[in-house]
């Protein structure tokens, strides 16, 4: 199965300048071990992903958060230990600095969700919770890459994501293909 991804999945962005991503809600999760069934090194590789976020990257969300609700909703910013509650707390300090988030407008749509989620028939199962983060990566302009971490269905609809420029950084292979299998059989 092909999916795309950088080269190395355990690289962190680093340095002034890094690149501009799309967090997916499990990353967050994973990195505050809220996910079962996934390895300490899948836990400890999404935790530096966000610590590398916060120190150096950026990060963009729709400018009606929905994506930052959605992570309010899943995790305790304001008492929670887990680096995913850290790095939901650096963001909602860091909502307004544009040297840090970008937020992007998103038009709604009546079937696809969202004007900038792809009419492609490949992708008409696609989650209806997850389509803002597509869109999000869709209208930003330098199109940034997903973060994932556990959710198994993304690796089926990576390949038609990438065909409308929608590249995904897989941060726990192993985990993912293992759920894939369990769930799917393949």
């Amino acid at each position: 199965m092909s999916h795309s991804r950088q080269s190395d999945p355990t690289a962190v962005p680093d340095g002034p300048g890094a690149a501009t991503y799309v967090v997916d809600t499990n990353v967050i999760l994973v990195a505050n071990g809220q996910h079962r069934g996934v390895t300490q090194a899948c836990v400890r590789r999404c935790a530096l992903w966000l610590d590398a976020l916060m120190v150096s990257g950026r990060v963009a969300v729709d400018e009606g958060f929905e994506i930052v609700r959605e992570y309010q909703h899943k995790t305790h910013a304001s008492s929670g230990q887990g680096q995913g509650d850290v790095f939901l707390r650096w963001l909602l300090h860091e909502l307004d600095n544009p040297a840090r988030c970008d937020q992007v407008a998103l038009l709604p749509h009546a079937e696809r969700g969202f004007e900038a989620f792809p009419d492609d028939p490949a992708l008409a199962a696609f989650d209806l919770a997850d389509r803002k983060f597509v869109a999000v990566a869709r209208t930003h302009p330098q199109a940034p890459v997903i973060l994932q971490a556990a959710d198994s269905k993304w690796l089926d609809w990576a390949p038609a994501l990438l065909q409308h420029g929608v590249r995904i950084q897989f941060l726990c292979d192993a985990e993912l293909h293992q759920f894939h299998v369990h769930k799917f059989g393949q």
